[in-house]
């Protein structure tokens, strides 16, 4: 009984150590994808620009 709280207390940290690393590993991966992502984007708008025209 008196270790109920700290292995929840437990539990609690390690979620948001797994959150804290998927975080990272997300905004590295965005980092390296950003300039894709950015150009996809332009083509989209030259393309939509153009239709426009």
């Amino acid at each position: 009984m008196l270790f109920a709280a700290k292995e929840k207390g437990q539990g609690l940290v390690e979620y948001a150590l797994i959150i804290v690393l998927i975080a990272i590993v997300v905004i590295v991966a965005m980092q390296f994808l950003a300039p894709t992502i950015g150009n996809v984007f332009t083509e989209i708008a030259n393309t939509l620009d153009f239709v426009g025209n």
